[in-house]
């Protein structure tokens, strides 16, 4: 299936987001691996997660609409902000995707979601972080913090999306604040269950 979609996204996006793309499944193989997922999910979900990136926002909103997506009023003003849904029901139309995972990881990829699963979050750290967005020593820490902290990884990537969105002077979706106090919760639970239960240690 990976010849069949390379072929199709050369057809349907420049070469520069094809790049981004194959950055995008990378990042997910490696970290689907430092974080014991499944290394073909995240593969198949990486490859896919932008297949509907250059779709006209006409396109998009009737395909949204003929799928019954909710389209609440940021995604009516923005509405690339759909595709990450209309990638997904790609992935399922055109390629045959039916692995639900799959199919949440990519629809899930810009904006995120409370209580997603590791693979989606894998996919949408992945999403900003690939090696193709630059070397900056921000990234680069982001890039280290994602090997060891999957929860921590997501919720600074999104401070580093929302303050490019704030700077932007962007509409920013709602749905990215939730996953970011979603993720930040997580991982600071993480935490105090870590020190209330520290490793056993054997004495003599």
């Amino acid at each position: 299936m990976r010849d069949q979609v390379l072929t199709w996204l050369a057809d349907n996006v420049p070469a520069s987001r094809l790049q981004h793309i194959l950055g995008v499944e990378q990042m997910s193989i490696e970290l689907a691996h430092h974080h014991c997922l499944n290394v073909e999910k995240a593969a198949q979900a990486g490859l896919m997660h932008d297949l509907a990136k250059y779709f006209s926002k006409s396109v998009l909103l009737e395909m949204a609409r003929n799928n019954c997506l909710e389209i609440d009023p940021v995604c009516e003003a923005n509405p690339h902000l759909l595709h990450a849904d209309v990638s997904a029901i790609v992935a399922k139309d055109r390629f045959g995707v039916q692995d639900e995972e799959v199919l949440q990881a990519i629809a899930l990829h810009t904006l995120g979601c409370p209580g997603m699963s590791n693979l989606s979050c894998v996919v949408f750290i992945a999403d900003t972080l690939e090696l193709g967005r630059g070397n900056t020593p921000e990234l680069e820490e982001l890039r280290r913090i994602s090997r060891q902290d999957l929860y921590k990884a997501l919720w600074l990537t999104c401070d580093y999306s929302l303050k490019f969105l704030l700077n932007s002077r962007c509409l920013i979706h709602p749905r990215t604040i939730l996953t970011r106090n979603w993720a930040l919760a997580m991982s600071s639970s993480q935490k105090t269950q870590s020190k209330d239960h520290p490793a056993d240690t054997v004495t003599a």
